[in-house]
């Protein structure tokens, strides 16, 4: 209890606790981003219905406006859309999913990034001349454009049957091949400092081996910035799968993410319907925007030529 005790202890103690509690944009940001996750998360607990069970629909409740409008009804608070399914179980569960994808691909791209950055900088040579240069080719291309691509390619290896079952993964494959040169640059330049420290020369002389020295000891000296590029690339993969979604080639309309409902309801946007496209949109803004203002807000946090 006394380890637990000194811990909670320093972590209230701290510079980075110090600077969240003065800054009111970044803790309202935070309760913004956990109250949406919390939702997220909870979907299947607090959500009306379920989008997904086919039970749930009710055609003849298509196009219902939300509740404060005329022809609205209680038991659909924000509308429903062309399907009769209800907008505010569809925005929570579309909500879990784009958190999904966006995670999942954040964790693909740092594992790639960080494994590559490592062995660039530390192997060195025409080791990371070659890994650099992929980098620097992946550069001169929008990440939407290769998510595109990876996710076109896919599409035309795989058999059409097997599209709707592995479409999440294709685009958690195709957002983080899409982003993992950030991880491999920083961990890269900050393995090509860490490797000259005397502590790594001390392990070489001892006999140990390049892996285990670069593993244990190099790289839990280089993953500070890797937290915060991930913080700020969570919001940029989710904005991403709401592009690929919006362009039809995410995730099916059977698993309605955010970018989806947003496809789907641009249809009937002109034609009076708009809270089947706005509300999700907003739920959008309000996620990404959320979670950068976090993302600056650590990297300041960090930094300490800005304490």
């Amino acid at each position: 209890m006394g380890h637990v005790r000194d811990a909670l202890w320093r972590a209230w103690d701290s510079d980075i606790l110090y600077s969240f509690l003065r800054s009111p944009v970044t803790i309202v940001a935070a309760v913004v981003a956990l109250g949406l996750i919390g939702a997220a998360v909870a979907a299947p607990l607090i959500s009306p219905t379920n989008p997904f069970a086919l039970a749930t629909l009710d055609l003849m409740a298509a196009f219902t406006p939300p509740v404060w409008m005329e022809g609205g009804s209680p038991a659909y608070l924000l509308g429903t859309d062309d399907q009769g399914r209800d907008m505010l179980s569809a925005i929570l569960y579309g909500m879990r999913i784009s958190l999904f994808v966006g995670a999942a691909s954040v964790v693909f791209a740092m594992i790639l990034g960080v494994g590559l950055g490592l062995l660039a900088g530390y192997a060195g040579g025409w080791v990371d001349a070659l890994i650099m240069r992929v980098a620097d080719v992946q550069l001169s291309f929008p990440a939407i454009l290769i998510a595109l691509l990876i996710d076109g390619v896919a599409r035309g290896i795989l058999p059409r049957e097997v599209h709707h079952d592995v479409a999440i993964w294709v685009i958690i494959f195709a957002i983080g091949v899409s982003g993992w040169v950030q991880y491999a640059r920083t961990v890269r330049g900050s393995t090509m400092v860490e490797k000259n420290r005397e502590y790594v020369m001390a392990a070489h002389i001892m006999g140990i081996h390049p892996v285990v020295i670069a593993v244990r000891h190099v790289l839990p000296n280089v993953m500070g910035p890797v937290l915060v590029i991930a913080t700020i690339h969570l919001a940029i993969a989710v904005i991403t799968e709401a592009t690929l979604s919006f362009l039809g080639v995410g995730l099916p309309p059977t698993e309605p993410s955010l970018g989806t409902l947003i496809r789907i309801g641009n249809d009937f946007l002109f034609s009076g319907e708009w809270w089947i496209t706005i509300f999700p949109g907003v739920a959008l803004v309000l996620l990404v925007l959320s979670v950068n203002l976090l993302g600056d807000w650590l990297r300041d946090a960090l930094n300490p030529k800005l304490r």
